[in-house]
């Protein structure tokens, strides 16, 4: 919710900085109102797309519980992995502010733009799942997982 929030802030913001350069070229009014529709198209997009996949992840994951419990186990490896990142630029960004450390690693990191990192953090996420659909198949897991609770006598 969070990210969802910041990305819809972020690209309004960047909505207004494209609307003010496109006024500073003298361009007509109406070609200035062009921009929230487009603006308005692209995040119908990118929700359609989002809604597509995820009702594709659920489909699969709650078809069996052995599913339903790798998928959660993946989803919430990634949503650590991604706080832990942020966070960790974010804490080491204020260290070195408060520090005034300009020089080594610690200020590299936190000279890392978030932007950067998000593209890093996409990057992250298509590898996991990846890695997560290789480990799914490969390693037979809803096999391995079944066959496990299968052979275990009811507890009545």
């Amino acid at each position: 919710m969070l990210f969802g929030i910041g990305f819809d802030t972020a690209t309004e913001v960047g909505l207004l900085v494209l609307a003010g350069g496109a006024a500073a070229f003298n361009l007509p009014f109406y070609a200035i109102l062009v921009l929230p529709i487009l603006f308005a198209a692209g995040m119908c997009l990118m929700d359609a797309a989002d809604g597509v996949f995820m009702n594709a992840a659920y489909g699969w994951a709650f078809a069996k519980p052995v599913r339903k419990v790798f998928y959660n186990i993946t989803i919430t490896s990634i949503s650590v992995a991604v706080a832990l990142i942020i966070g960790t630029i974010e804490l080491i960004g204020v260290i070195a502010d408060q520090a005034h450390i300009t020089h080594g690693p610690i200020a590299a990191i936190a000279s890392i733009p978030l932007d950067y990192a998000g593209y890093a953090i996409v990057g992250l996420f298509v590898v996991s799942w990846l890695v997560a659909i290789a480990i799914w198949r490969f390693a037979r897991v809803e096999e391995r997982w079944s066959a496990n609770v299968a052979s275990r006598p009811s507890e009545s």
